[in-house]
């Protein structure tokens, strides 16, 4: 029975980051390498996360509520998958921006829906979220890593093909989405609806999950969000150049080790955060969420920190693979902590609301600030005449940018650590 309702959602869960995985971390080394893109132009395409990020998961998630869930879900996936196959086609980045936003304004709702989902078919089976979910999400980074491997193999010359493009990647993701949706379709429950009085009456503003604004009103909550939206900005940088930053042929030469199978590398990078993710417990109880947050712009400082100082060298590789490790704390550190600060600090009424401020200040508005600043900044200052980027310097300016907002953080945030209240709650 419990394999009944487990491997669907497994599968789901592996699927849903395995469309993303294929193409996210490539992107860059697409518009840098085969397209020829600005920084400005390649931050504004890859902010349209935040941008759909914005509105877009809200608004579905108030359809999926009136509608059968796993049909939203399959429908937006299957959009999703149908735009991603455009891509390739588009030759300047304004075009490619505006179908690329069409695209996540499809995919970014099924984030929020995929949980939701998970969550509804567990409580339907007489299980607990809380214990069960967990180890079903997992098996969404390992997706995520195994669209990366898949992704490195078909676009790295002399490896599956013999003159790839890095427009591969659209087409793997397009595929996946494509079957995530007929699974949906055919496997995923229906997902019974419990509507009572009071939900009926909610207005547009609790939906809409404005009610939670309320909570800039505490000095603390404001703070907090704050530095939410500012670290947000560099969430994504990795991701964003990462891969871009490894193709280029004249720090890694082509062929090498690091050049050929730079995707392969940076999954590096998820491992490592499936691995922090048991760790958070003991940070939480010995430390606190103020320090356990500090870590984590101290690790963001320190991986950007470890890139700016690599090379082509066998040293140069340690520190790579180094950063990648470096990762796993600096991205579950602050995103798992953040979401159990805000739990802990509002009222149970608007607990998914004030979530939802969480995430809009870090994935919606900080990832597009940061993306575009990020890659107006490039553009400026760390490019050169013949389209050479600094990478030295690019790494090196997005570590002093992390470490001004771990100091920053230190001196501003107050929070008292209670030990007894985390160890009641783990």
């Amino acid at each position: 029975m419990k394999s009944r309702i487990t491997l669907p959602l497994t599968i789901m869960n592996f699927m849903q980051f395995f469309v993303w995985g294929a193409w996210m971390m490539t992107l860059g080394s697409y518009g840098f390498g085969e397209k020829g893109w600005t920084g400005y132009e390649f931050g504004l395409v890859f902010s349209t996360m935040g941008f759909a990020s914005l509105i877009m998961p809200t608004l579905f998630g108030i359809l999926a509520d009136k509608w059968n869930a796993k049909y939203v879900y399959a429908i937006l996936h299957l959009l999703f998958g149908v735009t991603m196959c455009f891509l390739p086609f588009i030759p300047t980045a304004t075009t490619f921006f505006w179908v690329l936003l069409v695209a996540m304004c499809f995919y970014m709702p099924t984030l929020a829906l995929n949980n939701s989902i998970g969550f509804e078919v567990l409580k339907m089976n007489g299980k607990n979220p809380t214990q069960d979910f967990p180890p079903i999400r997992v098996f969404g980074t390992i997706g995520f890593i195994a669209a990366m491997w898949l992704t490195n193999l078909a676009t790295k010359k002399g490896l599956l093909f013999e003159d790839p493009s890095i427009s591969y990647s659209f087409y793997i993701a397009a595929i996946g989405a494509v079957c995530l949706a007929f699974f949906s379709f055919a496997v995923l429950p229906s997902i019974n609806k419990k509507e009572n009085a009071c939900a009926q009456k909610r207005s547009l503003v609790d939906k809409l999950g404005l009610r939670a604004f309320v909570l800039f009103k505490q000095k603390k909550m404001a703070i907090f969000f704050i530095f939410s939206l500012l670290l947000g900005g560099a969430l994504q940088l990795t991701n964003a150049y990462g891969d871009s930053f490894l193709q280029d042929n004249s720090v890694f030469p082509q062929g090498g080790l690091i050049n050929k199978f730079s995707t392969i590398i940076l999954s590096i990078s998820q491992i490592s955060e499936t691995l922090f993710i048991l760790a958070i417990p003991f940070f939480l109880r010995k430390f606190g969420i103020k320090k356990v947050m500090l870590i984590s712009m101290l690790a963001w400082a320190l991986r950007f920190g470890l890139l700016g100082i690599s090379g082509n060298s066998m040293f140069g590789f340690g520190l790579v693979i180094l950063s990648c490790i470096v990762y796993g704390m600096a991205f579950d550190f602050f995103n798992i902590s953040g979401a159990l600060f805000v739990e802990q600090n509002t009222d149970s009424k608007i607990q998914s609301s004030a979530q939802g401020v969480f995430m809009l200040m870090t994935n919606g508005i900080g990832a597009v600030m940061g993306n575009l600043i990020a890659g107006w900044a490039i553009g400026k200052w760390f490019t050169l005449a013949d389209g050479m980027l600094l990478w030295k310097h690019i790494w090196i300016a997005f570590a002093a940018y992390s470490l001004v907002i771990a100091v920053l953080f230190m001196l501003v945030f107050k929070y008292k650590h209670e030990p007894a209240k985390i160890t009641q709650n783990a």
